[in-house]
């Protein structure tokens, strides 16, 4: 009876925890990350082949947490995240999420 009250706690706090990220997708015919999606998880469902970051990496916010956005691929094919100003690129595979984190001058996978 404990280890059952324990997994209802643990998967309470997780369900907590992912309600607490706005969750965004690319509007049809659109292939752009918007700079105000700074801590959201983006979800691609049928995303263009390329999706690019903001062209100028963003600063830290006020509290100086760095922009990042953690990106999920739901299918069906996989996507390259890229932004051609600072030479990023990274490919995500279908089912794979990864985190782009910001630092202002560059983007970085964040693991």
């Amino acid at each position: 009876m404990r280890i059952l009250f324990m997994g209802v706690i643990l998967f309470a706090i997780q369900l907590n925890t992912l309600q607490s990220r706005p969750v965004v997708h690319l509007q049809p015919h659109r292939n752009a990350i918007e700079v105000g999606w700074n801590g959201s998880l983006l979800e691609l469902i049928h995303a263009p082949p390329i999706v690019h970051l903001p062209k100028l990496p963003p600063k830290a916010d006020a509290q100086g947490v760095p922009w990042s956005v953690e990106v999920k691929n739901l299918g069906p094919s996989p996507v390259t995240i890229t932004n051609e100003t600072t030479h990023f690129d990274t490919r995500v595979s279908v089912g794979q999420s990864i985190r782009i984190k910001s630092s202002g001058t560059a983007y970085l996978l964040k693991h």
